[in-house]
Order: C-alpha cells, then sequence, then structure tokens
C-alpha cells in the first residue's frame, strides 16, 4: 500500500481554484522573443585530448585556413596534426532588446571525436542568426563540468559529457534584432498554455482596469490590447497590463505514466464512469527438495543417489475485485487501487483497461 503512494504524485493539480497569476506568468507579448545564434570555431589548449585529425580532416583544414588570415603560411601538402585542437560547434540564444557591447553565455559543442575541451580556449568565432548576418563574437575559456580517464589496459572512466562546456558571458553583441515592440498599434499578448476560459478572463481583467474596450480576444490562445503609441508611455503600459492578476483556467483531465520509472501523475479533474475491476494474478510456487535413497540392509548390490523431489502449487492472491462509482474524484481512486496493494505498474495496466472500456475521463499519456 505504502508502495504506491511512493510513486503516486499529483502534480497536476495546478493551477488551484481561487489563486490568480499575473498575465506576465500566463503570457508573453508577441514580438518580444530570443533569436538563435550559432557558429563553427576551434578550441585550443588541450591537454592531448583534440581531434585526431587524420580521421577529422575539417579540423586541419580549418586550422590551416586561422593560420592562413594570420599571417602564417603552411606550405603545401603538409596537414598539421596537433592533438590540442578541437573543432566545435557555438551556439547562443539573443534575448530580446539586447544592445551592441553586452554579453550572452554561449555553449560550445565538439563536432569531431575530441575526447574532452577541458582547460580549452574558444578562439574568435562569429555567431550568425537565420538570415545570415553577424550578430556576436564570441571568445574565451571553456567551463566544463565533465571529465574522462582512460588507463593503459583500456579502461576508462567519464563522469557527465566532457566533449561540451559554457562560456559565462562568452559573446559580445555586435547587432540589435529590431523589434515590432515599438512600431505596433496594437499588443498582442500569446497565452504559453492555449485555453478559451483563461483568454476570456484575462480580457475580463484587463478592460476591468484599464477601461471598456482595451482588450478583445482574437482566439483561444491570444488577447488583443489596445496601447498608446508613445514609446515611454507603451512600457509603463505593458508594465501595467503584466502585472495584472488572472484567475487561469483549470487545464484538461490529465493521467501521465512515465512506463520506465512507474511515476503516475493523476489531475485533479480526472473522472471515471461507474465500472467493476477485477486485478489479481495466479501464482505458481514450485519448491525443489532433494532425497537421498539408499539400498536395503542385505541388498547384494546398489548405490545410494540423491533423488530430486518437487511438489507445485497454484494460488489466486487475494480478493482483488473492487467497484468504481460514477463522480470519483482523485483520493477515491488511490483508495481503491491501494485496496487491492496494487504496484505501479499494475496502477497502468488499470488505468489502460479503464481508457479501453471508456470509462475513464481523461487523456492517457505514456511516456
Amino acid at each position: 500500500m505504502q508502495a504506491i503512494k511512493a510513486f503516486f504524485f499529483t502534480l497536476l493539480l495546478l493551477p488551484v481554484m481561487g489563486q490568480a497569476e499575473r498575465i506576465k506568468d500566463l503570457a508573453s507579448v508577441a514580438g518580444v522573443r530570443e533569436n538563435q545564434l550559432v557558429g563553427y570555431g576551434l578550441v585550443v589548449g588541450l591537454d592531448g585530448t583534440g581531434d585526431q585529425t587524420s580521421q577529422t580532416q575539417f579540423t586541419a583544414q580549418s586550422l590551416k585556413s586561422m593560420l592562413a588570415r594570420l599571417g602564417v603560411v603552411v606550405p603545401p601538402g603538409i596537414n598539421p596534426k596537433p592533438k590540442n585542437v578541437a573543432a566545435v560547434i557555438v551556439h547562443a540564444s539573443l534575448p530580446p532588446f539586447i544592445k551592441p557591447g553586452q554579453t550572452i553565455d554561449v555553449t560550445v559543442s565538439s563536432i569531431g571525436n575530441a575526447k574532452s575541451l577541458r582547460g580549452g580556449t574558444l578562439l574568435m568565432t562569429p555567431l550568425k542568426g537565420a538570415d545570415g548576418q553577424v550578430y556576436a563574437i564570441a571568445q574565451g575559456s571553456l567551463v566544463v563540468s565533465g571529465f574522462g580517464a582512460q588507463g593503459s589496459d583500456g579502461s576508462k572512466i567519464t563522469v557527465n559529457v566532457p566533449s561540451a562546456g559554457r562560456i559565462p558571458n562568452g559573446a559580445t553583441v555586435e547587432r540589435t534584432v529590431t523589434s515590432p515592440f515599438g512600431f505596433e498599434r496594437q499588443l498582442v499578448l500569446n497565452l504559453h498554455t492555449p485555453d478559451f476560459t483563461t483568454v476570456a478572463r484575462m480580457v475580463k481583467a484587463i478592460n476591468r482596469t484599464l477601461g471598456e474596450g482595451t482588450a478583445v480576444a482574437l482566439d483561444g490562445a491570444s488577447v488583443q490590447v489596445r496601447a498608446p503609441q508613445d514609446l515611454s508611455q507603451k512600457v509603463a503600459f505593458v508594465s501595467v497590463v503584466e502585472n495584472i492578476t488572472v484567475e487561469p483556467g483549470e487545464g484538461p483531465a490529465k493521467v501521465v505514466v512515465n512506463s520506465r520509472t512507474g511515476t503516475v501523475v493523476i489531475g485533479r479533474n480526472v473522472r471515471i464512469l461507474p465500472a467493476a475491476v477485477a486485478h489479481g494474478n495466479l501464482v505458481v510456487t514450485i519448491t525443489e527438495q532433494t532425497a537421498v535413497s539408499q539400498p536395503g540392509p542385505f541388498a547384494r548390490a546398489g548405490t545410494t543417489a540423491v533423488v530430486p523431489q518437487s511438489s507445485v502449487d497454484v494460488s489466486l492472491e487475494g480478493n482483488r475485485m473492487f467497484l468504481i462509482r460514477p463522480g470519483i474524484k482523485l483520493e477515491d481512486i488511490v483508495k481503491a487501487v491501494n485496496q487491492v496493494g496494487a504496484a505501479p505498474g499494475d496502477l497502468v495496466a488499470i488505468l489502460e483497461a479503464l481508457k479501453e472500456a471508456g470509462a475513464l475521463r481523461a487523456e492517457l499519456i505514456v511516456i
């Protein structure tokens, strides 16, 4: 009974009835978003854990190209094979409204056969956006959380991932992304989780605070808000809007099952129609024993032998039929399952059977 309680969580109970949340926690302003950047570069200064250039030719080509730009000419036909260089992909997210000269974090990942990037330094790497323009320049020493060690006999150990690392504030922004925030005549708030009830309540809350007709619903995920045209007034206006509190609508009824760990998450609105559930297993017990067989006291022939003896017993575990009544709540489901001593795997089987029978009024998601 205690086993199922340890695996049974009710994390989908949010949002709680009567608990209001700020609009800034429920929605985001359309156009105010991050942009992804990516670049190709070289990490140097590795302790012999870089790319084996005999297998990754692009690392040697990149190194020759970099040396040529620095005025070092590598003779034709000679491919440098330093083990302290690794080819990497650098990526970062460009926050909205960030300005040139500010810095952002970058992540560096090996694309060759480098064993570790620990102790390496990323050389100047341009980071480009989807339009091909350079928006930031990355360079700096890597922070790698993983490490690996290998013995001469081939044994090795690896902790985390040593072939990837980060550079805090490792890229300097060179170009800003134009945001439609200052030019749009209307603001659009997009919900993180679309819900018609939440949209209706959000429109009502904004109009109650800022005046009737300020906000209108566009669909089940967006609210359009009339905003002032002056940029400074618009910033103050958005500050007021995003701090308005709204009681969000309750999410749909869901049951989420993690088949690997046996974790089951059941939402508060899950309901079950009348159903009878029988859950039981045949238990087959086989007991092996050995006996010693000896010849009689006056027998002229015969030898002592070990004779196996087996006993088979078949039984049915307990009374596992129980009735689920209509309108049952979450706590009733837990009690009913605990009454039959079901394990997490048994609970998954019961839920799947109820879903197939049409008695489970919820979406069953198995991950």
